[in-house]
């Protein structure tokens, strides 16, 4: 019986929650290999206490900037198999993203059914289009009414973009009108910018409050720099880099190691400013690349960052 440990944990905010983040192997990648691979990435993981994973439905994004992709873009296998592959395979539950503005409401439905059905999936996170230009088929909102038709018993998650509340002020709405549509819980884009962070969760956390509401559990999801090239991903991506940190990682010995320290003290910071809010947190950590050295990396970043949320989690406890 597939139980999901977002629903179980979702509304304790003394309780963390530790996410994998990872993508499906490239499309051209021969199906015999996908197993392997995935059982090379659980072999990495045999030495964290984790939770879950997250499998992301990459897309081209190249409609959101002028800025050439610093990475080739290639279509992948299909989420859902990939999902249903790793929750076989560890016996944890698995977040599957969904980009929707691709196909109608009829063929999404139709997803939804397969991807419940067929693939046992259960946790879902939709996102909608990464810009406003080119074909939209299905819009964010029409893809939840579509799953609301639907009654299906996912247990449904929202994106949070700190970068849009820098650029609006308006993120902590997004997710009070993500809630009415039934999203209990939100995962960040990867976060570089604490005070973005910060100021995004403060604001959020407030307007619960003036509503006598509980907020929904807000997963942040970090991620390891060891290079100028994926440095420029990360900024393509439009992920918020302040310039001091930039510069930072760019000048250091080792970028790498330099780039978890600055997510350890960015989480520390926002742990600091945040936790008496009451929000329940959860930890992400994906590697953006497939470098080795940045995905070993990941593992190590997710033992420091958990063990730093254990600790602040205990003594809020005190």
């Amino acid at each position: 019986m597939y139980k999901s440990i977002l629903k179980n944990k979702s509304s304790d905010p003394k309780v963390g929650v530790y996410f994998i983040g990872t993508t499906p192997p490239k499309e051209d990648t021969d199906i015999e290999l996908v197993a392997g691979i995935a059982d090379k990435l659980l072999g990495r993981l045999e030495c964290i206490d984790y939770d879950g994973l997250i499998v992301y439905d990459i897309q081209d994004e190249t409609s959101r900037t002028d800025k050439p992709r610093p990475f080739p873009f290639k279509h992948t296998h299909d989420v859902r198999l990939y999902s249903k592959l790793l929750h076989d395979k560890s016996s944890k539950p698995v977040i599957t993203y969904k980009s929707v503005s691709q196909r109608s409401a009829a063929d999404f439905s139709h997803w939804l059914s397969d991807a419940w059905h067929q693939y046992s999936v259960r946790d879902i996170v939709l996102v909608g289009s990464p810009s406003s230009e080119g074909e939209i088929k299905l819009s964010l909102v029409d893809a939840y009414n579509t799953l609301d038709a639907h009654h299906l018993d996912f247990h449904l998650g929202g994106v949070t973009i700190a970068e849009r509340h820098i650029a609006k002020g308006d993120e902590h709405l997004r997710l009070r009108d993500k809630e009415a549509q039934g999203c209990e819980f939100f995962i960040s884009q990867a976060v570089y910018n604490a005070q973005a962070t910060i100021d995004l969760l403060t604001r959020y956390a407030l307007e619960c409050k003036s509503h006598g509401e509980q907020p929904k559990r807000v997963i942040l999801t970090f991620s390891p720099c060891g290079s100028a090239k994926t440095l420029a991903f990360i900024e393509w991506l439009g992920i918020s880099v302040p310039e001091a940190t930039s510069l930072r990682i760019l000048q250091s010995e080792n970028p790498l190691k330099e780039s978890l320290y600055i997510s350890r003290n960015n989480f520390e910071q926002i742990l600091q400013a945040c936790l008496p809010l009451g929000i329940p947190l959860g930890l992400n950590i994906e590697s953006l690349t497939n470098r080795k050295e940045e995905i070993d990396a990941a593992i190590l970043l997710f033992k420091l960052l958990k063990a730093t949320l254990d600790l602040k989690l205990a003594e809020a406890q005190l």
